[in-house]
């Protein structure tokens, strides 16, 4: 099973919670988390009756963003030639980039559940994430250009599929806060539900179980067919999904969806 110091992972029923869970540092991410995001994908990936997976964070904040006193001193230790520690650092920016890809590609759908600061590697995490929601305490921020780094996990090439491009420009280049209210206006998040953390999670967890109660074959497939129309036309991705539903459309659960509507009852489904 797996453990982690900086990550916790839960399972009720058909869906998963994936805590931050380091809210005495105000979940900053550090090598920990990097090393530990890609393997507790793993670990979600593999259990099949997990239907949704929920990202979200103990503490006052989802993630103040990189754990720059710890890479702070992991630099003041640097004592490589500069060939080999630009070659390590490239090694180490890709496989950060790897754990939250992890997350962008599960099979199931992933809904972010944001309180608090959400910032700089934050904004990576749920942009990765299929859904966003947030309470109305929620402050974001592309912070990196503030610290002298750019962006390099994934914000500034998932965003732009979630924002306009005026919006990304805006937030990466001034590495400004915005509110709640803003991030749903752009459309950062789909919606502001509650105060505070307890009422975000409560509507995450609304969220997942709906979409939990339908077939899992379906919203997977739903899902996969989303992420191929990436550099595909038109006629492209309608091929994609003929040949999907040509391999997955005879299953159990088509059989059960059409008994629940004939005897008018909710539907049972088992994913197979």
């Amino acid at each position: 099973m797996f453990t982690s110091e900086v990550l916790t992972l839960e399972v009720e029923g058909h869906v998963a919670t994936l805590w931050l869970d380091r809210p005495e540092a105000r979940n900053a991410l550090g090598k920990a988390f990097w090393r530990d995001l890609g393997l507790a994908a793993r670990e979600v990936a593999g259990l099949d009756d997990v239907r949704v997976v929920v990202v979200a964070a103990r503490g006052p904040h989802f993630s103040v963003g990189l754990d720059l006193k710890e890479f702070a001193g992991i630099a003041a230790r640097e004592s490589a030639s500069p060939a080999s520690a630009n070659a390590a650092r490239y090694s180490g920016i890709r496989d950060w980039q790897a754990s939250v890809t992890a997350i962008a590609e599960l099979p199931m759908p992933v809904i972010a559940a944001v309180h608090g600061y959400c910032i700089g590697g934050g904004v990576d995490l749920i942009t990765a994430c299929d859904v966003r929601l947030c309470s109305s305490d929620a402050i974001f921020s592309v912070r990196e250009a503030k610290v002298a780094i750019v962006a390099d996990l994934g914000t500034l090439q998932r965003l732009p599929k979630i924002v306009s491009a005026g919006h990304l420009a805006e937030l990466a280049f001034t590495g400004k806060d915005i509110d709640a209210s803003r991030a749903a206006q752009i459309g950062l998040v789909n919606d502001v539900r509650g105060g505070d953390a307890i009422a975000v999670l409560e509507a995450a967890y609304e969220l997942a179980n709906e979409i939990a109660a339908n077939s899992p074959l379906a919203v997977r497939g739903t899902k996969a067919v989303i992420a191929a129309n990436e550099g595909r036309s038109v006629d492209e991705g309608l091929e994609f999904v003929a040949r999907w539903n040509t391999l997955y459309l005879q299953s159990n659960d088509l059989r059960e969806a059409l008994s629940a509507f004939v005897e008018r009852r909710a539907p049972n489904f088992s994913g197979d």
